[in-house]
């Protein structure tokens, strides 16, 4: 993980975004996307699925280890309620992208605009309870996580040939448009009140197991979806610059909103991931097919050994060496459905 930002400050964390950090949200939820049955959760202490599109945790309970706090529950979780609110929320749902159009096949899903709609709710909920003073300090001085833009490529614009969205854009016109409505996104997170946000870029998606059994014959990542994520995740960069000027911040340690790269974490595994205690980055850990991808979710699918293969699925999102791991696999994330939501 980067340094994060004045982290030991952090009263509180707050994660937006896709399934790379959704922890049981969509379990609440008539959808397709989820990962609610086995063999998600598998190195988890009792062995039960939890939500997470993992093995066991994910980045999410990594960073929340860092800054010293216990695991964030999810906003639909009954559990999120009294302290456990001061602890923060986690608003994510797998399969979500920028755009409300991305992800659509996973019919209920909590669309980006919702959970910031949620957000607002969880401030109103934690004034009720604690005053609205030390709310706006709880809000004020948490950790800000947003992972978003993967599922724009391939679960919108790259879903099927000639989708809706590469007939109206080009490639280069996509992300600046993506990008735009970005912005929005992350003006309205800072309008509520976040100071200290995290977001990602978009990582290797030419890469992962799920789409090298749709597009590659020999293994090879795909070219199209790599000039994809080449291309957006600089633009995100200078988007956030821009908004860091915007709201009148410096850089560094100053710096609002903060870049993550995690394409170039990815790249160092997919390039030796027998320095992260894996076999091979091509095939995913449960499944069946091509590279492994195929029914990963249905019950008598046969799970990998600890040091077989790359991931459960389709994306590897943290190192199976990662310091917090509390098992072999414990970190590496689990089976997606068509392409990862």
């Amino acid at each position: 993980l980067p340094a994060l930002p004045a982290a030991s400050a952090a009263r509180a964390f707050f994660i937006f975004g896709d399934s790379l950090v959704d922890n049981g949200n969509n379990n609440y939820l008539l959808t397709s996307a989820r990962a609610d049955s086995w063999p998600y959760g598998i190195d988890t202490p009792d062995h039960r699925a939890t939500g997470r599109f993992s093995n066991g945790k994910n980045v999410v309970d990594l960073i929340s280890e860092q800054i010293g706090s216990v695991p964030v529950l999810p906003y639909l979780s009954p559990e999120l309620d009294g302290q456990n609110l001061l602890v923060g929320a986690n608003f994510a749902s797998a399969g979500i992208g920028i755009l409300n159009d991305t992800g659509i096949q996973f019919v209920r899903i909590i669309r980006i605009s919702k959970q910031l709609t949620y957000f607002e709710q969880y401030k109103h909920r934690l004034a009720k309870l604690y005053g609205p003073e030390r709310a706006a300090r709880v809000v004020g001085g948490a950790l800000t996580l947003i992972t978003l833009g993967g599922n724009d490529f391939v679960n919108n614009y790259y879903l099927v040939p000639y989708s809706a969205r590469s007939r109206e854009f080009s490639l280069p016109d996509y992300i600046k448009y993506i990008l735009s409505e970005y912005k929005q996104v992350l003006r309205r997170i800072h309008g509520l009140g976040a100071r200290r946000i995290l977001v990602t870029g978009v990582g290797p998606i030419g890469c992962v197991p799920a789409e090298l059994a749709m597009h590659s014959l020999d293994g090879s990542c795909d070219p199209e979806l790599q000039r994809a994520s080449e291309a957006y995740n600089p633009q995100m960069e200078a988007m956030l610059n821009e908004l860091n000027a915007e709201v009148g911040s410096g850089g560094g340690n100053g710096a609002v909103f903060v870049a993550v790269n995690t394409r170039r974490m990815h790249d160092d595994f997919i390039a030796d991931p027998k320095a992260y205690g894996f076999v091979t980055a091509k095939e995913a850990c449960c499944g069946q097919g091509r590279f492994s991808t195929a029914s990963a979710s249905a019950p008598w699918c046969p799970a990998c050994a600890p040091t077989a293969t790359s991931t459960c699925s389709g994306t590897p999102s943290t190192p199976r060496s990662a310091p917090t791991a509390s098992s072999p696999r414990t970190t590496s994330p689990a089976p997606r459905t068509t392409s990862p939501p």
